[in-house]
């Protein structure tokens, strides 16, 4: 069993560790105390809660990275209602597919026409891309709570 001293803020703490851990101990110290520097006049009057905080600092840095792995975040149970929402979007985002690819009226020469096949095109597009964007938004907002709620 070996001992290292870690600096910490402007203590400093003796911890044990396994043999051939010193290194890893001493890195892991280090990381600590460069959370707790950032604190800097913003130090709460008691150690432990700078600790704390330095210690938030990191688990924050923690989920962040768990996001960004390639598997993503643990997968959350899928309730029928989110199942029947999910399989509804996937229909809308394929009609909206199809709708795009049918073959447009011709129309007078306007920008807009250009663009999306004339007025009563856009409006039907426009009202199906908003439908689209509110239950995706509630999509969202269901994943967020059962993710909340694990």
């Amino acid at each position: 069993m070996s001992t290292v001293t870690l600096t910490i803020g402007p203590k400093s703490y003796a911890i044990a560790c396994a043999d051939g851990q010193e290194a890893h101990i001493t890195a892991l110290g280090a990381m600590i105390a460069e959370k707790y520097a950032q604190l800097g006049s913003a130090r709460a009057p008691l150690e432990a809660q700078n600790l704390l905080f330095a210690a938030l600092f990191l688990a924050d840095e923690l989920a962040e990275a768990k996001k960004r792995l390639p598997g993503g975040p643990a997968p959350v149970d899928e309730t029928p209602a989110l199942r029947a929402e999910i399989a509804q979007l996937q229909e809308d985002l394929a009609a909206a597919r199809k709708a795009a690819a049918a073959p447009r009226p011709a129309v007078a020469a306007t920008p807009q026409a250009d663009l999306f096949g004339g007025p009563d095109m856009t409006e039907a597009l426009a009202e199906r891309l908003e439908a689209l964007a509110t239950r995706a938004e509630a999509s969202a907002a269901a994943l967020e709570a059962l993710v909340a709620s694990a």
